[in-house]
């Protein structure tokens, strides 16, 4: 048992383009911009519950191709979502791969893209 109190603030995530990225998380996703201060470069903050996920436009150390296919087996920030058949549609709709959880959970996992790898895991009812 921790002797502190931990719970995650937020993940933040390397972009090219805030503009490009942002309709993928505001739009596809459903995830609400928040208030971010002024940090001398561009960026956002998106609101996803009691946690955030900052989306920070920078020049990506990290390549973009020949990543695992899988984004299970890549670094990959998860979050709790309703649905997965709904977020499945709506991934569908935008044109987004997408693969699901190989140990059979309710899960998929995504990319962006600037090749971060995002997991949903369905809540448990």
């Amino acid at each position: 048992m921790s002797k502190h109190n931990f719970s995650v603030h937020h993940a933040s995530l390397i972009v090219s383009d805030v503009g490009l990225s942002l309709p993928f998380y505001r739009d596809v996703l459903g995830m609400q911009p928040t208030e971010r201060p002024e940090l001398g470069f561009p960026g956002a903050w998106l609101q996803i519950g009691q946690q955030q996920i900052h989306l920070l436009e920078l020049d990506n150390p990290d390549p973009t191709t020949g990543r695992p296919p899988h984004g299970g087996r890549d670094r990959h920030v998860a979050m709790h979502v309703d649905s997965i058949a709904a977020l499945r549609e709506d991934l569908e709709k935008a044109g987004v791969t997408y693969t699901l959880s190989i140990s059979g959970r309710k899960a998929l996992f995504c990319r962006d893209r600037d090749g971060n790898a995002l997991e949903f895991i369905e809540r448990p009812v």
